[in-house]
């Protein structure tokens, strides 16, 4: 595989990764509401350290090909298809039409800042 397809795709995976660790640090305590908050940060902190360790590679690689536009664009996509698929099974939460909706605008949004004019 050339390099130029492997950096894009290898940036995206990582950004991928580390959007599913911050997921569940941000969010996976919320089954947990009975656990002690202390524990819950410490907790946390923990799974955070993870998402940086292949997010800090990943935009220190990916910006050889992405802007850090481009880059703070995929991370955020990528972030509500991770959220939408832990809101639904790990939450056991409904995504509704509005909540999609929103999403599709900022999806939308994301095709402008990799929109590159004539």
């Amino acid at each position: 595989m050339p390099a130029s397809f492997l950096t894009p795709a290898l940036t995206i995976f990582l950004l991928l990764l580390s959007n599913i660790f911050m997921t569940f640090a941000w969010y996976g305590h919320l089954k947990y509401k009975a656990a002690p908050l202390i524990i819950v940060i410490f907790i946390s902190w923990g799974i955070a350290f993870f998402e940086y360790c292949l997010q800090v590679p990943a935009n220190r690689m990916g910006h050889s090909v992405f802007s850090a536009a481009e880059l703070k664009t995929i991370q955020e996509v990528l972030t509500l298809g991770v959220f939408v698929a832990f809101s639904l099974l790990y939450l056991g939460e409904p995504v509704h039409w509005n909540h999609l909706v929103g999403f599709a605008f900022i999806v939308l949004g994301a095709f402008f800042v990799f929109y590159k004019p004539a």
